[in-house]
């Protein structure tokens, strides 16, 4: 009897099927491996759009006359 013919023995049901993070959250582990990959490039997303804002506010804004600089 072969390991994968073993491991369907005992697992039943439960054969081929994913996973839970922890047995009482109905996440399972490639759901969460998709979760961190889109937040993650969400929050770059966000940290490139806000350098984009500090540099039009800070740079491009007074030379445009925008805003007054006040040293």
């Amino acid at each position: 009897m072969g390991e994968a013919k073993r491991r369907k023995a005992a697992l039943g049901e439960k054969y081929g099927q994913e996973s839970r993070i922890l047995p009482w959250v109905p996440i399972t582990k490639t759901q969460a491996d998709l979760f961190m990959k889109w937040t993650t490039r969400g929050s770059w997303f966000g940290i490139g759009l806000m350098v984009v804002l500090w540099v039009t506010i800070r740079f491009i804004g007074p030379a445009f006359g925008w805003w007054q600089v006040v040293d």
